[in-house]
């Protein structure tokens, strides 16, 4: 079926939501009936199909959403439409009419997910009903057109050993990381975008024993680790009025009064750093986050700014770093968009300030190599450098 005319699409979107009519067969051939346009069963057929898709789910984008690969949908102005199938970005065959078409669809996700989006609110970052991310950029603000970026979430939680498969780390890399869950030291989990930190800690928080309870704290709703004692918080932006806002350091600070064993902080990504390494200086043990980083090396400097943003110094933060939060864990996305497990750290006293030193690297050919750290990182899991 042949994709119908943009032109006289829009005539027929126009004439219905003037009738408010709804979208079948027969409102369509009406609105054609009195303009006095004449058209087969497949353009009818095709003008019903594409008006359907508008009104439902993601319209045109519904079907990539859907594919079991697809991890990121971008949409730049109407005729670019990229995806992420877990190896780098493939344009795809999708297009819109115009970019109207893309920021009608814009503003109805936005609005689904109790936002708004226009001139006077150009920019939305919103969690929809299924959990898929959505931010987008209206145009002329954004170039080449209105910007969207959907983050699809996990559908599903790997296990360590399919990780393996997956080629994500060896078999070596997977040993240490399920021992580092055993000794319950409190870690972070590294890397850029897309670099499969969110993937990583699901895989690890579903190996906690089930007799203790995980509590996640996060922005948007994204770890779902498969074990059978997990509850959530999740933050909340301020509404069209401007109020409501609830925070992550809000949520932190709750979720230690709920008999947390294991306290996870979905993103570290500003003030609520703090909170996080307050609590694991206060007897929670295990507990653990995710964060932006270049490379172990980076994670200090990262970690200073971070707390910086809720006045915190450099020398707090390196006495709180040193005293609860010691290993790191850092993954790596590869040009060939393939994401590996790269280096395992340990946070260190180094020349009077904070470091973090690499225990294990993991090589060109995918073999564990040791580090400098590495007698540190063995008293951590195993209580000894043996």
């Amino acid at each position: 079926m042949s994709a119908p005319d943009a032109v006289l699409l829009e005539h027929v979107r126009t004439a219905l939501a003037s009738r408010g009519a709804s979208v079948d067969a027969m409102q369509v051939a009406s609105v054609l009936r009195d303009d006095g346009k004449v058209v087969g069963d497949e353009t009818l057929l095709a003008l019903v199909d594409a008006l359907d898709r508008e009104s439902a789910g993601a319209g045109p984008l519904e079907a990539l959403l859907r594919e079991p690969d697809v991890t990121d949908v971008l949409v730049n102005g109407h005729e670019q439409v990229f995806v992420d199938r877990g190896n780098g970005l493939e344009r795809t065959a999708v297009n819109f009419a115009d970019d109207t078409a893309v920021r009608r669809l814009a503003q109805r996700l936005a609005a689904s997910g109790g936002r708004r989006l226009d001139d006077a609110s150009p920019f939305v970052d919103v969690r929809l009903r299924d959990g898929t991310r959505l931010h987008a950029a209206l145009a002329p603000l954004a170039r080449p057109g209105t910007l969207l970026s959907l983050r699809v979430p996990a559908r599903r939680v790997f296990s360590l050993e399919e990780l393996v498969d997956r080629q994500l780390m060896s078999a070596s890399g997977a040993r240490v990381l399920a021992d580092l869950m055993a000794s319950r030291t409190a870690f972070l989990v590294t890397g850029g975008t897309g670099s499969g930190k969110t993937t990583l800690l699901a895989a690890l928080l579903s190996m906690v024993p089930a007799r203790e309870r995980i509590l996640l704290v996060e922005d948007s709703a994204e770890l779902h680790p498969d074990h059978p004692h997990v509850v959530a918080l999740e933050a909340r932006p301020a509404n069209v009025e401007g109020a409501g806002t609830i925070t992550l350091r809000d949520l932190v600070r709750h979720a230690l009064r709920m008999r947390p064993d294991r306290l996870v902080l979905g993103e570290a990504r500003g003030a609520e750093v703090v909170d996080l390494l307050a609590a694991l200086n206060t007897g929670h043990e295990g507990g653990c986050s995710t964060v932006h980083a270049n490379s172990v090396a980076d994670v200090p400097a990262r970690l200073e700014a971070l707390a910086s943003t809720a006045g915190l110094d450099r020398q707090a933060v390196h006495a709180q770093v040193l005293a609860g939060l010691r290993v790191i864990v850092h993954l790596h996305r590869g040009r060939d968009g393939r994401r590996r497990l790269a280096q395992v750290g340990v946070l260190s006293a180094v020349d009077g300030g904070l470091g973090c030193l690499p225990a294990l690297e993991v090589s060109a050919d995918g073999r564990l190599v040791s580090g400098s750290a590495v007698g540190e990182l063995e008293r951590l899991l195993y209580g000894s450098t043996g």
